[in-house]
């Protein structure tokens, strides 16, 4: 459930203008933190602008680890949430993620910044054949290397806010039929939006989780095909699921890959939407002190966002 958090100090904040960094920089201001958040335009930062408790703001490249320094200055802790899911040619994993890490490392340990709290993935293994999943694994590694005191929260899908897995699983449940690969056999253990605010705060506050990496996940694991159906009932709608082969959506993938500089699906973004979530978040929780958000509140919150208006659906 959502936790208030008394949070002292300025707190940088990377990635800030998302759906994700929007709410945490209004959660930060809210628990005490001044937030000065970090983004790479000017379109970016007016949006941050807009907000009901404005940050303050840096515009710096994310590469930029001079620039990022000056950014950091005066900051006592660091949050990163800067990540891709799907390469475009101006996007790369390594960029993205090993490369941000790593001029994020490097302007910390040039001045006083040691505290960051990084969120990753769940599945993130740097010896995964997945690229994404073993760049995000690389990513932690630089951020974990002393002197930093850096916490990882792993994390699935994110539901309740204003982002594209809400919209998607919303414009699903409306539907009448629904094509999901596999027949949506895939497990997904969605956690609410609120909760990752809360463990990001609370990781920010207790310094002892300096080193950890913690999978962090919802209260319930469950195929796809069944949380497309729970937020249908709530909806009452009964939608036809329609199996789609995953190895005809994956020939898809590796020939959009081939004919396009951006392909709406790659194969990398694929396999970790069919990654299976399955995992025990009370190690996380009780580290954190958090108590997750029941499923099905989350869900009616899913439905209760919901304006006509949905922005768009993923694979």
């Amino acid at each position: 459930m959502v936790a208030t958090h008394s949070l002292a100090g300025r707190v940088l904040v990377t990635g800030a203008n998302g759906s994700l960094g929007r709410a945490l920089v209004q959660h930060l201001a809210a628990g005490g933190a001044t937030v000065r958040a970090l983004v790479r335009s000017e379109r970016a930062a007016a949006t941050l602008r807009a907000l009901a408790s404005p940050p303050e703001l840096a515009i710096v490249d994310w590469s930029d680890a001079p620039g990022l320094a000056r950014a950091a200055a005066g900051c006592d802790a660091a949050v990163h949430l800067v990540g891709v899911l799907k390469e475009t040619p101006t996007q790369r994993y390594a960029d993205a993620h090993e490369g941000t890490a790593r001029a994020l490392a490097t302007a910390a340990k040039s001045g006083a910044l040691r505290r960051i709290v990084y969120l990753s993935i769940l599945g993130a293994d740097s010896k995964s054949p997945n690229a994404c999943l073993a760049s995000k694994a690389r990513a932690e590694a630089i951020l974990l290397e002393a002197p930093l005191a850096t916490t990882v929260l792993r994390l699935p899908m994110v539901l309740g806010g204003d982002d594209p897995a809400t919209w998607a699983l919303r414009a699903r449940a409306r539907s009448r039929v629904v094509p999901l690969v596999r027949g949506g056999a895939s497990l997904e253990q969605p956690i609410d939006a609120r909760d990752v605010l809360a463990a990001i705060a609370a990781a920010l506050e207790r310094p002892q989780l300096a080193g950890r990496v913690l999978d962090v996940a919802g209260p319930e694991s469950l195929a796809r095909r069944d949380l497309v159906r729970r937020v249908a009932a709530l909806l009452g709608n009964e939608p036809r699921i329609i199996p789609i082969p995953l190895a005809l959506v994956r020939t898809f993938a590796a020939l959009a890959e081939r004919i396009t500089a951006s392909p709406p699906l790659s194969t990398a973004m694929l396999d970790v939407l069919e990654h299976d979530d399955r995992i025990d978040a009370k190690l996380a929780c009780d580290a954190l002190g958090i108590t997750l958000t029941p499923l099905d509140e989350t869900l009616r919150r899913v439905v209760a966002s919901g304006d006509g208006s949905d922005k768009g659906d993923s694979a």
